[in-house]
């Protein structure tokens, strides 16, 4: 068993086509409005006038596909009041389904929405890492159904090895709050943490539950 697992995503391939996000919610059956798995689509920019009456654009468009990032601190576990939400020996943040009692106070905690209510029994639902699938060797769905292999899973510091330290890229939060478990190869156009020149294109798309 991977000692850290990560999510790694290369975003310079990534194109945008939700095959990902598909993938998990065909494989875990959620119900309609779960989405543990949500494709960003992230653009902006207009165009520049010089001072000599010609213009330039510095326009930008790229997709982040995002779940649980099974943070080193997630404070989806810190805010639960029933420790329904916990971190196992494999480093994989899930909820006991037994315990929770639906406040959603991890859902407003968390930076990234993944913990998500289901409305239909009550309790809060979030991805498992495809646990089961990772200790059969194999990989989560999304990273098996990614037709270009923009997205890959491996320990956090073997990730970290291979691709340089982790990008800080906008529209994700920053990182300092849960030490999210996340490496990404950025794309050229990267607009980093905290620009406010962007806005996501499909909110209805991703937004939570």
């Amino acid at each position: 068993m991977i000692k850290t697992p990560a999510f790694f995503i290369d975003m310079q391939i990534c194109t945008g086509c939700k095959t990902c996000m598909v993938a998990c919610k065909d494989k875990n059956d959620l119900a309609q409005g779960l989405r543990w798995r949500r494709v960003y689509e992230f653009s902006g920019g207009d165009w520049i006038a010089s001072a000599d009456g010609t213009f330039t654009q510095d326009v930008f468009a790229y997709y982040i596909s995002v779940s649980c990032n099974h943070c080193q601190d997630p404070i989806c576990v810190e805010s639960c009041p029933s420790r329904a939400m916990h971190k196992n020996e494999y480093g994989i943040v899930l909820i006991d389904s037994k315990k929770c009692v639906g406040c959603r106070y991890c859902e407003w905690a968390c930076p990234y929405s993944a913990p998500q209510f289901d409305r239909s029994n009550g309790i809060m639902t979030k991805c498992d890492f495809c646990q089961t699938q990772i200790q059969e060797g194999r990989d989560p769905c999304c990273v098996e159904a990614c037709p270009t292999h923009a997205l890959s899973f491996g320990d956090y510091d073997d990730l970290i090895t291979l691709h340089g330290e982790k990008a800080l890229i906008a529209p994700l939060p920053f990182p300092e709050m849960t030490s999210p478990n996340l490496v990404i190869t950025a794309p050229k156009q990267a607009r980093s943490q905290g620009n406010t020149n962007g806005l996501i294109q499909n909110p209805e798309e991703v937004k939570d539950a």
